[in-house]
């Protein structure tokens, strides 16, 4: 059995594919509760 040594912190493929989906994620969260709310999400937050 191989031990995986490489590292997932730091600016490596595996954390920054992950940072990338993430934020995907949240601007996608974000417009859909605009489109909800019908407010802008700096509006919502209090901004």
């Amino acid at each position: 059995m191989t031990k995986n040594t490489q590292s997932r912190f730091g600016f490596v493929n595996f954390a920054e594919t992950w940072n990338g989906r993430l934020a995907m994620l949240g601007f996608v969260i974000g417009l859909g509760t605009e489109l909800l709310t019908g407010q802008a999400i700096l509006n919502q937050i209090g901004l």
